[in-house]
């Protein structure tokens, strides 16, 4: 699995690689940094054209110049990208986040743990989910 990774928070990132490294389902994890960087991603465009499609996006909701509420809306209006399940993954637990996540499409919204054992916990129910249980659509690059 390749994991989209849109986080602009420095110590986040590395908390997410240092969890999610040695995960046998994960094959790739990309890091975009704030917004529009990820929807160039994984729409292709400039630096990103030659960049393979990511399977799963963990998208935060506080970036720079476009918001996670901005990336949602733009690749699940995209024929060409809205199959691609988006979990929020941030640090508001803003109800009002919430729903505008969920009425964006987003397929999942958890609130950060702040502990380390409890993101661990956190991903681990992530990757029994994602990767056990659920069919994705096959990726081409």
């Amino acid at each position: 699995m390749h994991i989209l990774l849109i986080e602009d928070n420095e110590g986040d990132i590395l908390l997410i690689r240092e969890v999610l490294s040695g995960r046998p389902f994960i094959k790739k994890i990309s890091v975009a940094t704030n917004g529009q960087e990820g929807i160039d991603f994984v729409t292709k465009k400039g630096p990103f054209r030659k960049e393979v499609s990511p399977d799963l996006i963990l998208l935060d909701i506080n970036l720079p110049l476009k918001n996670g509420h901005e990336v949602l809306k733009t690749l699940k209006n995209n024929d060409k990208t809205r199959h691609i399940p988006i979990i929020v993954l941030t640090t508001s637990s803003s109800p009002d986040d919430i729903k505008k996540s969920y009425q964006s499409f987003a397929n999942l919204y958890l609130t950060k743990p702040v502990d380390m054992e409890s993101f661990d916990d956190a991903v681990s129910a992530i990757e029994g989910f994602w990767s056990d249980m659920v069919k994705l659509p096959s990726t081409s690059a």
